[in-house]
């Protein structure tokens, strides 16, 4: 029995040893990869300030068309909402009781004219007897007196016969300026009047160009004009302010505007200052009373570091950014913001340039963290194969199989 202790112990040393070979070889568990994070490397540029406001257009010219004349309207000679030319009829008055105006004041003018006539006769017999003493200085002045009456009485006529004229003319209401024509006020056989909402018959808007409305307010104007002042923007070459303009269904209008108002008071009641852009409208896509957004270009704002919108967090009152530094840790950095431009912000303080901002991926990257920056917008690459022999994640390592017993 003494014999095999050695033989037992010999096989003891092997068994331990093999099994502390097997532990050695097992691998440490691989290192997580770096989260990969879309990042925008700001760098001082001239950026466009655009203000944006709600508008509401009208037309370049919005005429009423009332009646010139009281009377029984008659008819309407235009169809509804259709385009009109200066001068086209639209509708029509009752002319009968101004075609006996007419026809009565031109009666009084032929009587004045034979009164006229009478008395230039009279004045021409009783001139060559005045000379002569014949008739006494009183019936020369009251002849003389009489045919000037005479002739003011003939001009008091024609001046009613114009007058009958143009009433009978203004029967036929004619539009003043070419445009759209609105629905009618009145309705046919309504008596309208030339004096009073009675006279209204309808508005014709002239829609090229079109006019858009709208308001901004005093702190905006007050801001604009100390960074002009302060050398920070520029204001547009020669003044004039580009405009564009998105319509209700989001589509952009086809077609840049300017501005050709800008009110020099404040509205007390509403604190804004009232302004107008002007837009080109040969297709008659705008219509009056439409409700638009107006983008206008009021200037470049130099030097300006900015960030898209996205890249910005909020944590209680304080704005962050995450920025990749040089050892592509993430930190935070309060930041201070300026005004928006389009869908970026301009970062006044916290940020210089070269830094790195992240702007995709802000849910993986953790402040502290490790990551790996690409520039925003680029595809994620593809992770790597796994080396040959590699245990896959999970996977319970392979152990021997039992000896089989002797």
């Amino acid at each position: 029995m003494r014999a095999h202790f050695p033989i037992a112990s010999a096989l003891s040393l092997a068994v331990l040893a093999t099994a502390l070979v097997a532990c050695g070889d097992k691998a440490p568990p691989p290192k997580a990869a770096p989260a990969e994070v879309g990042v925008v490397t700001v760098q001082p540029r001239d950026l466009p300030i655009i203000y944006e406001q709600v508008g509401q257009t009208a037309g370049y010219r919005e005429t009423e068309v009332r009646a010139r004349v009281s009377g029984i309207l008659q008819k309407r000679l235009y169809s509804e909402g259709q385009a009109v030319k200066e001068g086209q009829p639209l509708f029509q008055i009752d002319p009968e009781p101004f075609k006996a105006a007419l026809d009565q004041a031109r009666g009084q003018l032929r009587q004045q004219e034979a009164a006229l006539e009478r008395a230039k006769a009279d004045r021409e017999r009783i001139e060559p007897l005045f000379k002569e003493n014949a008739v006494s200085r009183k019936d020369y002045d009251d002849a003389r007196a009489a045919f000037d009456s005479a002739a003011a009485a003939v001009d008091s006529a024609r001046a009613r016969v114009k007058e009958a004229e143009l009433n009978l003319g203004y029967t036929t209401v004619t539009a003043p300026i070419a445009g759209i024509a609105s629905k009618e006020a009145r309705s046919e056989g309504s008596l309208v009047s030339s004096t009073g909402d009675a006279g209204l018959l309808t508005v014709i808007s002239q829609l090229d160009p079109m006019y858009v409305n709208f308001s901004y307010s005093e702190s905006e104007r007050l801001r604009y004009d100390e960074e002009v002042r302060a050398g920070h923007v520029t204001p547009p070459k020669g003044g004039r302010v580009e405009a564009t303009a998105r319509l209700a269904n989001g589509i952009d209008f086809p077609g840049k505007g300017f501005l050709d108002f800008s009110d020099s008071r404040v509205d007390p009641k509403t604190g804004t200052i009232r302004a107008r852009a002007e837009f080109p409208n040969p297709r008659g896509t705008m219509l009056p009373g439409q409700f638009v957004r107006i983008f206008a270009n009021v200037g470049t704002l130099k030097g300006a570091l900015a960030v898209p919108e996205r890249a910005v967090t909020q944590q209680q009152a304080t704005r962050l950014v995450l920025v990749v530094n040089d050892k592509n840790v993430v930190e935070p950095r309060p930041v201070k913001l300026g005004r928006r431009a389009g869908d970026e912000v301009v970062i006044q303080t916290g940020l210089k340039a070269g830094d790195r901002v992240i702007v995709d991926g802000l849910f993986r990257a953790r402040p502290g963290s490790e990551v790996k920056a690409v520039p925003a917008g680029a595809k994620p690459a593809a992770p790597a194969p796994a080396p040959e022999g590699a245990k896959a994640p999970g996977a319970e390592p392979v152990r021997p199989a039992p000896a089989a017993k002797k």
